[in-house]
């Protein structure tokens, strides 16, 4: 598959602790609801899985952002719980409700029934070429999955929960049921990741937004060998013959990092719980770190979004070591950016963030 040589390779590059001019910056969620011009997209496409499963809908929404703001990467515009969908638990969107499955998975039988169809994936895969070629190159995509963790949540609770009663009782009392759902979903997540590459993804995200729910044995048992099973099995070479970096992010896991070092992961996604330059320090720059700043924050007056920025930056350090060695940094948020964010906000958190890193080399 041939597309247009890279321009922007800065994100790939701190990716995988290689030196860069700036820092480059991307936002979670950043082709959304806080821009006007998705609004009028989703209108036209009729639903939030009109959008999804539409390749030329979702190209559309997946550069949105890169028009008005000079990110360094952008991100697949998709949902994580497309890979539950395939094993045909009948997902779908309210309006104004959050995803819900018809179907869940609550004891042996209804495990036994998933049967992870690849294949009806397919728009996704189109989506990330038609995305790819639309870029000419500019940036960096991005593609993604959910942890096996997180799709088990939504999967046995059906939808969103606050207590995660239904999955953690699952989990407790069927321990070894709740070990073949993760297993398959890890095997099913990473033909998915796979998938995304040869369609032409360059760089891959494992959100585990749900990690951080669990107890430390729970999260040390489930888990983290989930998401490790899954990076395992993760091609490191594009459908361009270049290296892809692999990110896993937990939401709340800044207790288990020194334990997310082995995880098989390039880089290490952060929330905004963390102090970033203590996280550099513990990881001692064998992992590239991406984050963190708390998404609340952009409701700030720009100037101090932009102050804020710097800070953190600072608390990062000088990329390049004494040794002469690179630590690298991807400035994103801690968790994705809300859809009432000012965009007066992201463009001065944005200029911030190249203008300071470029003083800081």
């Amino acid at each position: 598959m041939s597309f247009a040589p890279l321009q922007n390779d800065t994100f790939l590059r701190a990716a995988l602790r290689q030196p860069t001019s700036h820092t480059p910056i991307w936002l979670m969620r950043q082709a959304g609801r806080y821009l006007p011009e998705y609004k009028a997209t989703r209108a036209k496409a009729g639903s939030f899985m009109g959008l999804a499963t539409h390749p030329d809908f979702a190209t559309e929404v997946t550069l949105q952002p890169l028009e008005r703001f000079p990110l360094d990467a952008a991100i697949l515009f998709s949902d994580i719980l497309t890979v539950p969908d395939a094993m045909g638990l009948g997902l779908s969107f309210g309006e104004g409700e959050g995803p819900r499955f018809a179907r869940t998975v609550h004891d042996e039988a209804s495990l036994e029934s998933l049967h992870f169809d690849l294949e009806s994936l397919r728009y996704v895969f189109d989506a990330v070429t038609s995305i790819r070629k639309a870029l000419n190159g500019r940036v960096p995509l991005i593609g993604f999955a959910g942890s096996p963790w997180t799709l088990a949540c939504y999967m046995v609770e059906g939808k969103g929960s606050d207590d995660y009663r239904a999955v953690k009782t699952l989990l407790y009392r069927r321990p070894d049921l709740m070990q073949r759902l993760l297993d398959l979903l890890a095997d099913a997540v990473a033909a998915y990741l796979n998938a995304q590459i040869d369609a032409g993804a360059q760089a891959l995200m494992l959100f585990d937004s749900w990690g951080g729910v669990l107890a430390h044995d729970a999260y040390q048992r489930f888990a983290l060998p989930a998401s490790r099973r899954v990076l395992a099995q993760l091609k490191k070479t594009g459908a361009d013959g270049q290296r892809v970096p692999h990110i896993l992010f937990t939401k709340g896991g800044g207790l288990w990092l020194g334990d997310m070092l082995d995880s098989g992961a390039d880089m290490l996604g952060l929330d905004w719980t963390l102090d970033l330059g203590r996280a550099r320090a513990q990881v001692g720059d064998r992992v590239a770190l991406q984050g963190n700043l708390d998404p609340m924050l952009l409701f700030a007056p720009p100037e101090v979004v932009a102050a804020e920025a710097r800070k953190l930056l600072d608390s990062f350090g000088r990329p390049q070591r004494a040794d002469g060695g690179w630590g690298g940094h991807v400035f994103n948020l801690g968790h994705g950016i809300s859809q009432h964010t000012p965009i007066e906000s992201v463009a001065a958190l944005v200029e911030a963030v190249h203008a300071h890193s470029r003083a800081l080399r």
